[in-house]
């Protein structure tokens, strides 16, 4: 058994390593910035109870994502329902060319903050795969997460992006 110390140490290092993760699962199952930030707490919360009884035999990306999936899938069903919009503040990340033009940034700002919508706006199991998908990890890693079979990682994902894609048709109609 690990002490406190380490205990410590590590939660310490994996939020610092992994925090692209949290923002991820925040910003795709709460709509408000308050949402997301109570949220954020809840996701911590968790992987500090649940820290002790990782067992190293997955890889900790893996592992936090299905803490985090899991919590947020938890605490949206506990909680009112919310609004359907996304508060996209300050911290967004950075899109497209940082040499883009003001007006560039604001329309990439808009398209980034309307995907985020639309994945917001997704059962849940289809959120989940989108985030995992957009983030690179294999079919073996989304299957571990998810505990969908390996094989059938392919076929839900393509049904999560063609509802996903048509979730955003009418966003790009719109900017178009």
């Amino acid at each position: 058994m690990r002490s406190d110390i380490d205990h410590t140490v590590q939660f310490k290092a994996w939020l610092e390593e992994h925090r692209g993760i949290l923002v991820k699962v925040e910003r795709a199952y709460a709509a408000t910035a308050a949402d997301q930030a109570d949220l954020q707490q809840e996701l911590k919360l968790q992987l500090w109870i649940s820290l002790r009884n990782y067992s190293g035999q997955a890889k900790a990306s893996t592992w936090i994502y299905r803490v985090c999936l899991n919590t947020a899938m938890t605490w949206r069903r506990g909680t009112a329902r919310r609004e359907a919009r996304i508060e996209v503040g300050a911290d967004l990340d950075r899109t497209g060319d940082e040499a883009a033009s003001p007006a560039q940034q604001a329309d990439d700002r808009e398209m980034l903050e309307q995907l985020y919508a639309a994945i917001h706006a997704l059962p849940e199991a289809d959120r989940a795969l989108i985030l995992l998908a957009l983030d690179g990890l294999a079919y073996r890693e989304i299957a571990e997460i998810t505990g969908l079979k390996e094989n059938h990682v392919g076929v839900a994902l393509s049904r999560a992006r063609q509802r996903l894609a048509a979730q955003m048709k009418g966003v790009i109609d719109e900017l178009e």
